[in-house]
């Protein structure tokens, strides 16, 4: 019994035991990405929104589905043992984070295709008559549409802080072992979701709201992340030296270069000048939101395989 223990959690602490590659980085960040498109879409549906046939949250669906399944895809190719991913549904777990989220990410395709259903493309109505007259259905129930809103919105912060419970459960890595992490991907998704909407978006008065929508956004990553390395330079000496990590070890430079300068602080900028209608909206902005929400995720998985407790800490008793 006493060696099992002891091979657990040497299996735990030794950061060159187990090293995830780029697919759980990927997953996390179109996990995060579809939850906050989802947040968007359903703000979007019970703001009354849908009588516009410009509205974005008609093509959100589409792209989430796509979104979701490529992520899954990547997660599943991460697992050691596929063939045994069936018992993530035949063995719910209340304490185990991925019993939990096995369960969204299944949730979340049927509410994606009942979103799609609220308003479907004319060609498509046209060639599949039955589909159409279910969208119109479904559009003129008022109630039935805030119900769809309200799950999208649901869901979609479920799916959105789960990407980041997945890794704060690791009590093991004191990299991820912090309250805040839930909150900076939640925001981070949300913000890499408004940025893509941007770019897909084609009423101007959408554009221009979701500039400023992901403005708040970036600024509450800038203070979350802030918050973070407070707490860690606070606390014991391993979390001080999870956040030398980025602080001066390896991730530093790519983190302040790519993430907080390239992916949030010049992006702020420039929408900042275009919401004040200084400069015409630009694309460049969103690409850097969204590339610098996916450099997040792969500093914060990398750097956190490098943060452990020392083995002397684990004692037999």
């Amino acid at each position: 019994m006493n060696e099992l223990v002891i091979t657990r959690h040497n299996h735990l602490i030794d950061p060159t035991l187990h090293i995830w590659g780029w697919e759980i980085p990927v997953y996390l960040f179109l996990g995060g990405l579809v939850g906050g498109m989802m947040l968007i879409s359903g703000y979007f549906i019970l703001t009354g929104r849908t009588k516009n046939t410009l509205c974005s949250c008609f093509r959100i669906p589409l792209i989430g589905i796509v979104a979701i399944s490529i992520g899954m895809l990547a997660l599943f190719l991460d697992l050691e043992h596929k063939l045994y991913v069936w018992n993530l549904y035949l063995n719910f777990k209340w304490q185990s984070p991925m019993s939990w989220g096995a369960w969204i990410l299944l949730i979340i395709y049927p509410i994606l295709f009942v979103t799609l259903l609220i308003r479907i493309p004319e060609n498509v109505a046209e060639k599949f008559p039955a589909l159409g007259r279910l969208s119109e259905k479904i559009r003129s129930n008022a109630f039935l549409v805030k119900l769809i809103g309200s799950l999208s919105m649901v869901f979609g912060g479920l799916l959105g802080a789960y990407t980041a419970i997945l890794l704060s459960g690791f009590s093991a890595r004191p990299a991820w072992n912090s309250p805040m992490l839930w909150t900076l991907f939640l925001t981070s998704g949300l913000s890499s979701a408004a940025a893509l909407v941007h770019l897909i978006g084609k009423d101007p008065e959408e554009r221009h709201l979701l500039a400023k929508a992901d403005n708040g956004f970036l600024i509450a990553e800038l203070i979350i992340i802030l918050l973070m390395i407070i707490g860690f330079v606070s606390s014991s000496q391993v979390h001080i030296d999870a956040a030398k990590l980025i602080l001066s070890g390896p991730y530093a430079a790519s983190f302040w270069i790519f993430v907080v300068l390239s992916g949030i602080v010049i992006p702020l900028i420039i929408q900042m000048f275009s919401v004040n209608n200084k400069i015409v909206h630009t694309n460049v902005a969103p690409i850097l939101v969204m590339l610098g929400g996916l450099i997040l995720r792969f500093i914060v998985v990398y750097a956190g395989q490098f943060s452990h407790w020392p083995r002397n800490v684990f004692t037999v008793f």
